[in-house]
């Protein structure tokens, strides 16, 4: 038993929005995989200060204070995540 292929693919002249929709996805999809990834070494520039970690700690705080009554559990976890620095 042969197998044969009966597909066949047409280029037509003038774009239909079917031919618009997956040119926007081959589009994505290329934009997706070209990204490189971030190198795994600590840059200079992104090493963060002792105030900017006592900012947020103080933030977190805050708007675990703001959401104690109707949501005790997400308090929780912001002042878990303030204390961790």
């Amino acid at each position: 038993m042969s197998a044969s292929n009966n597909l066949t693919y047409n280029d037509f002249a003038t774009p239909s929005y079917a031919s618009n929709v997956a040119n926007a996805a081959r589009q994505l999809v290329a934009a997706l995989f070209a990204v490189k990834p971030r190198p795994a070494v600590v840059v200079a520039d992104e090493v963060v200060s002792q105030r900017q970690i006592e900012a947020s700690s103080s933030w977190l705080n805050r708007l675990a204070n703001d959401c104690e009554r109707h949501s005790p559990n997400l308090s929780a976890e912001l002042r878990y995540m303030a204390s961790r620095g």
